[in-house]
């Protein structure tokens, strides 16, 4: 007699496995702790391969409305409005929506619409109705506890086509690569999976692509640096270990960084956003891989 077999495939509930994620990572950052990082962000970012290859995958057709949900300082929302097309774009933090005014306002940008607004917000009563938008797109902006609720909230505003992006392993605040130097095994979900399996589970076939994106992080000092990339070590989303061996881990950090922490040339030229670069710098810089979901909402494969 064989086992009795379960395929976890099909009788796993991804949505509430995803819940149960959520509960093990940080705490969501709230609007003003986004009103805060604002500041840090200049008017200044160069195209860069990102979104660039976005907006390439999304092949958002001459005239298209889209609808631009967690946008940020308007990565995508800026470029997408200087190319003609009419984008109501939402954020929760005031202060990222202000920095995208900036940037509209210095590009003679007039087809923008920015909403604060967050994903649990009440849509409709922000004017955010079903078939408002030939488009819906979220760029590293799903970090909510239902994801199933905000990647069906998205199939129901856009009339044609969703794409969103979610992380692939690492992440812009913790990277695999340093905790595995460190002796950490890291609890970094796949979210792309789960949003495929959700989708799938609602009969939507997902195409999935990726992008890469290259974090070039300088810092003042070696001790900056270290300090910095321990926070991955202390980050209980992350990481689940004990005070000891997090501390044999920033101990392994340390003998990491000398070897792998290098002067960096260009120190003090502006960096993609204008800021001056650091002393230093990892001799391998950090890459993020996203994957980019696009699913159809018009019936057409």
């Amino acid at each position: 007699m064989h086992d009795e077999f379960t395929p976890l495939l099909g009788s796993t509930d991804w949505n509430e496995e995803w819940k149960e994620l959520q509960k093990l990572r940080r705490h969501a950052d709230d609007a003003s702790f986004w009103d805060k990082r604002s500041a840090t962000f200049t008017t200044k970012d160069a195209p860069n391969r990102y979104v660039e290859q976005f907006l390439a995958y999304a092949a958002i057709r001459p005239g298209e409305t889209v609808f631009d949900m967690g946008c940020g300082t308007g990565a995508l929302a800026v470029p997408l409005g200087e190319a003609g097309h009419k984008v109501a774009a939402a954020d929760f933090s005031q202060g990222m929506l202000d920095q995208m005014q900036v940037r509209l306002d210095a590009a003679g940008v007039r087809t923008v619409f920015p909403k604060l607004m967050s994903w649990e917000d009440d849509w409709p009563a922000f004017g955010v109705r079903a078939g408002m938008t030939d488009v819906a797109i979220a760029s590293r902006s799903i970090a909510t506890a239902d994801l199933r609720d905000s990647l069906l909230r998205l199939s129901e505003v856009a009339r044609r086509r969703v794409c969103i992006t979610l992380a692939t392993a690492s992440s812009p605040r913790v990277d695999e690569r340093i905790l595995a130097a460190a002796g950490l095994p890291c609890l970094i979900g796949r979210d792309y999976l789960y949003a495929f399996n959700i989708l799938a589970a609602e009969g939507i076939k997902a195409e999935v692509r990726y992008i890469a994106s290259t974090r070039e992080d300088t810092f003042a000092t070696p001790e900056d640096a270290f300090e910095k990339l321990a926070a991955m070590i202390d980050d209980s989303s992350a990481v689940q270990a004990s005070a000891a061996e997090r501390e044999r881990a920033r101990a392994s950090l340390r003998e990491w960084l000398a070897v792998n922490l290098v002067p960096n040339e260009h120190a003090g030229e502006p960096d993609c956003k204008g800021v001056a670069q650091g002393a230093w710098h990892l001799a391998e810089p950090r890459t993020v891989t996203w994957a980019f979901l696009s699913w159809n909402t018009d019936g057409t494969a």
